[in-house]
């Protein structure tokens, strides 16, 4: 690999591997990917709507980690066969520009704001997690929240691409396979689950006015919500796949064109494959949380809200598997919030430096100018987010204002999206029939969520 990766030459093409397990060794993007949704999405945003609505909304983050995959594989596909990151591509959208920037760039910046307040949330509710612990409580909350902000921001300044991708994978890993434990013990107390609980929970309910902004701020923030579609590519770069690919030749250039295109869709292939296994892993344990949450917090009353939140969560384990399983739990807290802090953080320093870098600040495709934007935006980003959380001290709330922040950052990944698949994609390429349906039952859904969102706040519904 060539040391910088998102330089596409000659000297970095290899051709993609055509069996699973030599598909399987280059996985990983995905493994970040899930990371960074499994602490705030599901750990928290999950289960305090199973707190709140009980079975019925299974089947919203059921389809919000389905649904959303198409928008991503098309995201994926433009930065293989191009080379490009996101805010390369959402700078050569059509519409309008202030100053070097399309729009959509301002917008995301604009929206990103909220953002802030999310992983703000995720800062205090590793610093919960400290506090939990008693030889460690006495060192109060803003000196947790200040040593969680500092250690992460160290790790991510010097951290490459290699050792985010093994600590996520060793993260998810480890809170996937006790989560699954703790509702499995679950069926042998007196909160088990019955059949007709989960069927209900399918049956395409809606749940109260009063809940509506929460369940779309959990369709916003699990799956893959707008600002991991939008870090994917960056993932997908620094893996390789782009580069293995090679630039493009022309249209008509014969042989070298016919090559271009084999690789192409080989390391489609292996990066549809890297996303589907991702979205397996992040939809059991979504799946897992909720009805954690459901079964344990919403049938005994318990909302995880401010600083009862972690203690609150741990309850989920305790119902299941004893008290002795608290201190497991969190370990397991610890682990999955600090895991998303760990690849959001990364994924924010690359994201803010090549948006600065398309208005005219810095320049991204620069290993030594983004090596400088990266290891600024690691700093200043968790000082924001500890902050933002001693202000504000409601972690839960806090995560889901980013929920919904997210479902409106969709609404620029459709767009981008539609414009990637319609105007920019090779047509050589091609598309199955099953993805082109899915492709638009994705923009369909995303489009109708910030529609209810907007109806809520209006009081339409």
């Amino acid at each position: 690999m060539s040391e910088n990766p998102y330089l596409l030459s000659e000297d970095t093409v290899l051709e993609p591997p055509t069996t699973f397990s030599g598909k399987l060794r280059y996985l990983g993007p995905g493994f970040i990917l899930s990371a960074s949704i499994v602490g705030s999405g599901e750990l928290i945003a999950t289960t305090l709507l199973g707190a709140k609505a009980g079975f019925i909304c299974l089947w919203v983050i059921i389809f919000s980690c389905l649904v959303k995959v198409a928008i991503q594989l098309e995201f994926g596909k433009h930065a293989i066969y191009t080379g490009k990151t996101t805010m390369q591509a959402l700078n050569e959208l059509p519409g309008p520009r202030i100053g070097k920037g399309h729009f959509s760039i301002w917008a995301w910046l604009a929206i990103m704001s909220f953002k802030f307040l999310q992983v703000g949330g995720i800062v205090g509710g590793v610093a919960l997690v400290f506090l939990e612990i008693p030889a460690l409580a006495q060192y109060g909350k803003i000196w947790w929240t200040l040593f969680t902000a500092l250690v992460v921001a160290v790790i991510v300044s010097v951290g490459r691409y290699g050792l985010l991708e093994k600590i996520s994978l060793i993260m998810i890993a480890l809170f996937t396979l006790f989560t699954l434990i703790s509702v499995i013990a679950l069926q042998w107390t007196p909160n088990a689950v019955s059949g007709g609980e989960l069927l209900s929970g399918l049956s395409f309910q809606l749940p109260s006015a009063a809940i509506i902004l929460v369940a779309v701020g959990a369709f916003g923030i699990t799956g893959v919500g707008g600002d991991e579609i939008m870090a994917y590519n960056y993932w997908l770069l620094e893996k390789g796949y782009a580069a293995h690919t090679g630039p493009r030749p022309a249209p008509h250039s014969g042989e070298s064109h016919d090559a271009w295109l084999r690789r192409a869709r080989g390391w489609i292939r292996v990066m549809t494959t890297d996303a589907i296994a991702a979205m397996v892993c992040y939809t059991l344990v979504t799946v897992l949380f909720y009805i954690l949450g459901a079964a344990i917090l919403h049938r005994n009353g318990l909302i995880p809200e401010k600083g009862e939140l972690i203690s609150s969560l741990g309850t989920m384990y305790t119902q299941s598997l004893g008290g002795w399983a608290f201190g497991i739990f969190l370990a397991g807290a610890l682990v999955v919030l600090f895991s998303t802090l760990l690849a959001a953080l990364a994924a924010w320093a690359r994201l803010f430096s090549d948006a600065f870098s398309q208005l005219g600040w810095g320049d991204f495709q620069d290993p030594v100018s983004r090596r400088r934007f990266v290891s600024a935006c690691a700093f200043i980003f968790p000082a924001i987010w500890a902050i933002l959380y001693l202000k504000f001290e409601a972690p839960g709330m806090m995560v889901l204002i980013g929920g919904v922040a997210s479902a409106f950052i969709l609404l620029i990944v459709v767009f981008a999206a539609i414009v990637m698949r319609l105007k920019w994609a090779p047509r050589e390429l091609g598309a199955s029939p099953f993805y082109k349906f899915a492709f638009v039952l994705s923009c369909i859904a995303i489009v109708s969520v910030a529609l209810i969102t907007v109806a809520s706040r209006v009081g339409w519904i």
